[in-house]
């Protein structure tokens, strides 16, 4: 039964929902579809309804990581629940985690707009944010008497200001803010350290393996008590990559990387010129992310992968998709694009595709497939 709805859910979203949607301004949609998440999540009958429908419990497909329970594989990137209103429904579609964010020491408005826009014969999103947000302690605040059904991480970036024009400040200002997420009383499980946004005024970078360095040493003294999961480029060659890998491991606090963040080759074989014409600024989602995200997860497992663990992103839109993250080396995978173009109802089918496959191919539990075709 459970099948056939979030079968029928798809079809309607997909032949008439999105064709529909579509039709407005992406930015008005998504703040319309997070404040109706918001809804949803806060009525224990919605939350009832939801579950029954959307949540797989299937034990093949849960672990735990980290010394945290992990009841799915599939969570919810950064960048899309940068208000922090998502957290209680989300669990409902059948994610096993999500983040909050990218969230920054101080608020920021976002770029100039468009900030965001569809390419839909290139299956993406362009992204221009620049880390919108309204600043860490008061989307923090607003957490702080919540309690929540699955793990919960914080994304955290550097402020997105021009008055930033130093190293030194920048790492200043990514450390004050671990700071005021470690003094608040939310019951979050991890961070996730966004390095890796494309959409940032100046030449601020921690990409280079000093600069890297310096601020991971920063970080690792404030002492925080929940793991770090970096959030990688895919822009960067093999060897730059390796260069940034060295580095990370060294540090004790960084418990995982993900790879990756947005796609800056305009002229990416997936990207349609014509739909790349339409936004002379910005980065993209989806679909162009997918192959190189994919390289990146099988060569970091093949030489990290034992002392390290590696989360997929980009480029999901099917439980095959992230079968084959897993399969590479990815212990855990995450997603936003997909949602747009497949549904609310994806994640569930993920996760019902994702126990499928593991008993098709003879394991009893996701930890078994991980890293098998790196």
């Amino acid at each position: 039964m459970r099948t056939t709805i979030t079968h029928l859910i798809r079809f309607s979203y997909t032949h008439i929902v999105k064709k529909v949607l579509f039709l407005f301004n992406p930015e008005a949609v998504h703040t319309s579809a997070t404040s109706l998440g918001k809804k949803l999540g806060d009525f224990r009958l919605t939350e009832n309804i939801m579950t029954s429908l959307f949540a797989t419990k299937a034990p093949s497909i849960a672990q735990s990581l980290f010394t945290i329970q992990f009841s799915s594989p599939v969570g919810l990137a950064a960048g899309f629940d940068y208000k922090a209103e998502l957290t209680h429904v989300l669990p409902c579609l059948g994610f096993g985690f999500g983040t909050v964010g990218t969230l920054t020491n101080l608020p920021y408005e976002g770029n100039p707009r468009p900030m965001l826009g569809r390419l839909p014969k290139s299956r993406s999103l362009m992204v221009n944010k620049g880390f919108k947000n309204r600043g860490i302690e008061a989307t923090l605040e607003t957490l702080r008497d919540k309690t929540f059904a699955y793990p919960v991480g914080v994304s955290i970036g550097k402020t997105n200001t021009s008055a930033i024009t130093t190293q030194e400040q920048a790492v200043e200002d990514v450390v004050a803010a671990f700071i005021k997420a470690e003094k608040s009383e939310v019951p979050f499980a991890y961070y996730e350290l966004n390095i890796s946004c494309p959409n940032l005024f100046g030449s601020i970078e921690f990409y280079e393996p000093h600069h890297l360095e310096q601020l991971l040493t920063a970080v690792q003294e404030v002492g925080v008590r929940r793991p770090i999961f970096v959030k990688m480029p895919i822009s960067k060659t093999d060897e730059e990559i390796f260069d940034m890998m060295d580095v990370i491991v060294q540090h004790d606090c960084i418990k995982a990387v993900i790879f990756g963040n947005l796609q800056r080759d305009r002229g990416a074989p997936s990207l349609r010129p014509d739909e790349v014409a339409q936004f002379p600024k910005g980065n993209f989602s989806g679909i162009p992310c997918q192959q190189r995200s994919d390289e990146l997860i099988r060569m970091i497992f093949k030489k990290y992968g034992s002392r390290i663990k590696i989360i997929g992103c980009g480029g999901i839109f099917s439980a095959e998709d992230a079968y084959r993250k897993i399969k590479y080396g990815a212990s855990l995978v995450q997603l936003i694009t997909g949602l747009v173009f497949e549904g609310p109802q994806l994640t569930s089918q993920i996760n019902e595709g994702l126990a499928t496959l593991l008993t098709r191919d003879g394991y009893r539990y996701i930890t078994e497939a991980v890293g098998v075709d790196a």
